[in-house]
């Protein structure tokens, strides 16, 4: 009889490894997945705003924790589409055809997108908004 825990070993090397080698091939993975984020628009749009709001974020905030949410939000809104590319890519691989799950599944992952911008607009308009009223 073998061991159902040594049968998906098989299958996932990853998954046999322990210690700095699993850290590093996790790191690699990683790195592949932002070459992959890189080559869909929508990512590319929001990393290059990013190269130019993470700066501006510790030069607007007015202590660690405004800077943290400025910065965090922008480092939000690539997390989530990162995570929506990485849903309707799923969806691809199972097939062409149109199936309602699959269109809920990325419409969600839409949804989520749009409300890490909203939430990202919104935390910049309010520090903006108070920086413009504190200096007034």
């Amino acid at each position: 009889m073998t061991d159902p825990k040594s049968a998906f070993n098989d299958v996932n090397p990853q998954k046999s490894r322990t210690g700095l080698n699993r850290v590093l091939h996790a790191g690699g993975y990683s790195l592949q997945g932002l070459v992959a984020g890189w080559q869909e628009t929508a990512f590319r749009q929001e990393a290059l705003a990013a190269l130019v709001m993470l700066p501006l974020a510790f030069w607007l905030g007015a202590d660690w924790v405004e800077t943290a949410l400025l910065a965090g939000s922008v480092l939000l809104v690539m997390i989530v589409e990162l995570l929506n590319t990485g849903i309707e890519s799923a969806i691809d691989r199972i097939g062409p055809e149109w199936h309602d799950l699959s269109k809920r599944a990325k419409d969600m992952g839409s949804a989520a997108v749009l409300l890490s911008l909203l939430l990202c607009g919104g935390i910049w308009l309010a520090a903006i908004w108070q920086t413009l009223m504190t200096s007034a």
